[in-house]
C-alpha cells in the first residue's frame, strides 16, 4: 500500500492528536494579563585608584516600547552623579539608543552614578493573529539592518544556514519558522552561568551558554533565513508571578540582574519580544528594556566604565553595582494550559492563530522488548547482592562557588589604550528559602544507594536558628512521607563569607538504604535564618516537575517552580 504524506495546517488553539510516540512536552499556552508600576533604580559606585587620569561612565536611557503583548512606558527619569562630572554629553547611537556619557578628570574620591525611573509595564496575553508568509518578502527600511551577520551572530555560516533550512523546511508562515527554530534552540541548549564563549557557534557546537548565547544562536538561525532579529539588553527583576495551571500554580521568575533577549520582526505585528530561554511572542513585565543592537558586542554602552591612567600605573578601580525595584502596583491574572506538543524544555506562549505544524521533540527510543525466556532454564545458585561499597556523588552540581556577584567584572584594554569594565550577565539565581514556605527538590536514583550526606548550594545573609533536610518519598509525583532527617546545622556556624558554597547535611547515622526511584530533598528550619538556595535556569538534571514548594496555607505540594535547585547527593552504591 503506498505511503500517505500529508501536511497538517491548524490554529495554535486547535485540538491536536498525535499518533506517534514523543517526549512529553513542556509547552504552555498562557492567557491573561499583568499590570505593574515599577520604581526602578540602578546604581554604580566606583573608587578610583591612584594615578587615574580620567573616568568615563556611559548609561543608556530606557525607552518606551510597545508591542502586541509586552509594553513599557518610561517616565520620571532621573540621573544623579556624585560628585558632579567634569563633562556630560547626550547622543543617539546608530541603533537609536540614547546614551548619557559622564567624564571626571583626575578623580580621587569615590564616584556614584545612578539612574532612577518609573516604568509602567503591562502585558496582554490574548490570542494573536499573524499571517506573514515564509519566506518573508524582501525587508526594506531600518529592519533590514537586523539581517546582518556578525562575529557573535554568524548568520552566513554554512552550518547555521543548513540547520535553519532543515528546521524550516516546508513551512509557509513566518510564525511557523520562528516557533520551530526557537523550540529547537530551547531543547538544544543547557544554561550555564559562565560559558567559555558567547557567540552562536560555540552554543551550536556545545549546546551550552548563558542568555547571550541563547540570543545569539536564535538570532543567527533566524537571520540566516531572512527573519530580522535584534538583540535586546536590559534587566530582569526578581519578583515572581504565578500562572494558574490545573489545581496548582506554576511559579515563574528570573534572577535580578542584567539579561539579554531578542525582538523578532513580523511585518503584520511589528517588533515582538522573545526570550529564547523560555518564551515566545512576549516577555513578562518583570523585564526592563534598556538597549538594542545587532549583538551583545554592540549593546555595550549601558553600564560601560572606561578610564585612563598615568604611565606605569597598575590595577583597577573598585566597583559595585546594585539594582533595586519596588512595585507600588502589581496585578497579575494568568492561566496556563499545558500542550501535547512543543519542546521538552519549558516554553511559554500566548495563543497564536497562525498556520503551522506543531513542533514535536525527538523521542528517546524505547528499550528493546525482553527476550523470550528459554523453556528449560538450568539451575544456578542465586548470587549474593553485590556489596554497597562504591562512592557515589551526583546532582545538579554546577554553580559559581564563592563568587561575590556585586563585584564581578572583567577588565579589558581597547586598541587606544583605554581600560574598561563592561556589564556582565553573571546573575545571582537564588531563592530566599527560609521564610513562609518550604521548598523541595527531587532527585532520581538509578541504582541502590546508602545515603551518607546531601549538600545544598547555600549562602547565609544573617539570622539565627537551625537548618536540616528531610528525605521524603515520592507519592504520585509529589513529596510524600518522611524517610529520614539529617543532623541539624546551626545557622550561626555557617560561613558568613560572600558567595554560595556547599553546605553539607549529615545522614550517616540513619544508614538509610534507598532503592532506585524518585526522592525529595525538603529543607526545614527553625528560628529566623536568612538563607538563599542557588538554582539553575531550566531543569539541567531532573524532571520538569521536580521543584516544588508549599506555603503555610497549602495542604499539598501543588505549586511548582520553573528552575532546579543545586544539590549534591553522596553515598555508597554498588553494581
Amino acid at each position: 500500500m503506498p505511503s500517505l504524506k500529508f501536511r497538517l495546517a491548524l490554529f495554535f488553539s486547535a485540538l491536536l492528536a498525535f499518533f506517534v510516540t514523543h517526549t512529553p512536552a513542556e509547552n504552555y499556552v498562557l492567557a491573561g494579563k499583568q499590570n505593574s508600576r515599577i520604581q526602578y533604580e540602578l546604581s554604580q559606585r566606583i573608587v578610583p585608584m591612584s594615578g587615574m587620569k580620567s573616568l568615563i561612565i556611559s548609561t543608556v536611557v530606557p525607552a518606551t516600547f510597545k508591542s502586541p503583548t509586552y509594553n513599557q512606558e518610561v517616565s520620571d527619569v532621573r540621573f544623579d552623579f556624585q560628585p558632579q562630572p567634569t563633562n556630560q554629553e547626550e547622543k543617539l547611537d546608530a541603533r537609536g539608543n540614547k546614551v548619557i556619557t559622564a567624564t571626571w578628570s583626575m578623580p580621587t574620591a569615590p564616584i556614584t552614578a545612578s539612574v532612577a525611573l518609573t516604568a509602567t509595564n503591562w502585558l496582554q496575553l490574548t490570542p494573536l493573529s499573524t499571517s506573514t508568509p515564509f519566506p518573508v518578502s524582501a525587508i526594506a527600511g531600518p529592519e533590514r539592518t537586523y539581517l546582518q551577520a556578525t562575529k557573535q551572530v554568524p548568520a552566513n555560516d554554512p552550518r547555521i544556514l543548513a540547520k535553519a533550512k532543515e528546521l524550516t523546511n516546508g513551512v509557509t508562515t513566518e510564525f511557523d519558522a520562528v516557533q520551530r527554530v526557537l523550540a529547537w534552540v530551547i531543547d538544544h541548549m543547557s544554561y550555564v552561568l559562565v560559558p567559555e564563549s558567547y557567540d552562536a557557534m560555540y552554543s551550536f557546537e556545545t549546546g551550552k551558554g548563558n542568555c547571550q548565547n541563547y540570543s545569539h544562536l536564535a538570532a543567527a538561525l533566524l537571520r540566516s533565513v531572512g527573519v530580522p532579529v535584534r538583540v535586546v539588553n536590559g534587566v530582569t527583576l526578581k519578583k515572581t508571578y504565578d500562572a494558574r495551571v490545573g489545581g496548582g500554580n506554576l511559579t515563574l521568575g528570573m534572577a535580578q540582574g542584567r539579561h539579554s533577549w531578542i525582538d523578532v520582526y513580523f511585518p503584520d505585528l511589528g517588533w515582538v519580544p522573545f526570550d529564547p530561554q523560555q518564551s515566545q511572542l512576549f516577555t513578562s513585565n518583570r523585564y526592563i528594556r534598556i538597549e538594542v543592537g545587532l549583538d551583545n558586542e554592540e549593546t555595550t554602552q549601558d553600564g560601560l566604565i572606561r578610564w585612563t591612567v598615568a604611565r606605569g600605573v597598575q590595577g583597577q578601580p573598585e566597583f559595585e553595582e546594585s539594582i533595586n525595584a519596588d512595585f507600588p502596583l502589581d496585578e497579575t491574572s494568568i492561566t496556563a494550559k499545558r500542550q501535547s506538543y512543543g519542546p521538552k524544555s519549558l516554553l511559554l506562549s500566548p495563543e497564536v492563530k497562525a498556520t503551522f505544524v506543531p513542533y514535536v521533540a525527538v523521542a528517546t527510543p524505547p528499550p528493546p522488548p525482553p527476550q523470550e525466556t528459554p523453556k528449560e532454564v538450568p539451575k544456578v545458585d542465586t548470587p549474593k547482592p553485590a556489596p554497597v561499597d562504591k562512592p557515589v556523588i551526583f546532582g545538579n552540581l554546577e554553580f559559581p562557588e564563592g563568587v561575590n556577584f556585586a563585584f564581578v567584572r572583567e577588565v579589558a584594554t581597547t586598541s587606544e589604550g583605554t581600560q574598561e569594565l563592561r556589564k556582565n550577565f553573571l546573575v545571582e539565581t537564588a531563592e530566599y528559602v527560609t521564610r513562609s514556605a518550604q521548598y523541595a527538590q527531587v532527585f532520581v536514583l538509578k541504582e541502590p544507594l546508602e545515603l551518607r550526606r546531601i549538600a545544598l548550594a547555600l549562602q547565609k545573609y544573617g539570622g539565627e536558628g537551625s537548618l536540616w533536610i528531610e528525605i521524603l518519598k515520592d507519592e504520585n509525583a509529589l513529596p510524600g512521607a518522611r524517610l529520614a532527617t539529617s543532623e541539624f546545622v546551626s545557622v550561626e556556624r555557617m560561613s558568613s563569607r560572600p558567595g554560595y558554597r556547599w553546605q553539607p547535611f549529615d545522614f550517616s547515622k540513619s544508614k538509610l538504604q534507598l532503592a532506585p526511584g524518585r526522592y525529595w530533598i525538603a529543607l526545614g528550619f527553625t528560628g529566623s535564618p536568612v538563607v538563599n538556595w542557588f538554582y539553575s535556569y531550566g531543569k539541567p538534571v531532573g524532571p520538569s516537575d521536580g521543584t516544588r514548594y508549599k506555603t503555610i496555607f497549602d495542604e499539598t505540594w501543588s505549586n511548582s517552580l520553573s528552575f532546579e535547585f543545586n544539590y549534591r547527593v553522596e553515598g555508597m552504591g554498588g553494581k
